[in-house]
């Protein structure tokens, strides 16, 4: 317990130290694809620096267009993760409430996220115009389309918008598989475990059709059941 006290502590201290370097590189720098490496440098290397082996499988599967990226959601660092498996060319769709941390705020922001609003339909339609008029502009996206996350291992449902706005912009759906996430960030805590990590890309598919899809690609890979 002490042992693991202590690399909880460690890894609380370097996830702030390497946050709040992203953070003052970022004020400075005036191409969003540069701030975008240096957020995955410091992402890839705060897993290193806390011993957490991250890898990545079948990036040759990425288009080099613009795409939808889907990943599973079952821990706080999978945004984390996600940055330091993929190429700098993707804006984070994220839930509204980031809005009120205020350092993650501006960080989210000059990575060029997009926040979207899950409880008022009013705020979340016109949320989901401007992504869609990102996306139709050519940005490629990161959809976590579960939403949320709890203690219980499955894949929930996924919401609709991430598929919507890709078909509207005419961009292909990637399934990605991110493993381990559960096991070296629990649901309801925030003490950092040593655990292997893996992020899947599976596969590309049109946006028609590709909701129940990839979901079902994605708890096959992960060997978790689908949600009801």
């Amino acid at each position: 317990m002490i042992v693991r006290g202590l690399y909880g502590g460690y890894c609380a201290l370097l996830f702030t130290a390497l946050g709040s370097l992203a953070l003052i590189v970022n004020l400075f720098l005036p191409s969003l694809r540069h701030r975008r490496q240096v957020a995955g440098a410091c992402s890839r290397a705060f897993l290193r620096a806390s011993g957490i082996a991250l890898e990545v499988r079948g990036r040759e599967l990425l288009p080099d267009a613009p795409c939808v990226v889907v990943a599973n959601h079952a821990s706080y660092i999978d945004g984390l993760v996600a940055a330091a498996a993929l190429p700098p060319d993707f804006a984070f769709v994220i839930k509204k409430e980031m809005v009120r941390v205020p350092v993650a705020n501006l960080l989210l922001r000059r990575l060029g996220s997009e926040f979207v609003e899950r409880f008022d339909r009013h705020r979340g339609a016109s949320d989901a115009r401007r992504v869609l008029k990102v996306a139709a502009n050519g940005q490629s996206l990161v959809f976590f389309p579960e939403g949320t996350f709890d203690e219980t291992v499955q894949i929930r449902p996924f919401h609709a918008g991430a598929f919507a706005v890709a078909e509207r912009a005419g961009r292909p759906i990637v399934a990605v598989a991110i493993h381990g996430t559960r096991a070296v960030l629990p649901p309801g805590t925030m003490a950092i475990r040593r655990a292997r990590l893996r992020v899947e890309i599976l596969s590309v598919m049109p946006a028609e059709g590709a909701r129940q899809r990839s979901r079902e690609l994605i708890a096959e890979a992960l060997g978790e059941p689908l949600a009801p």
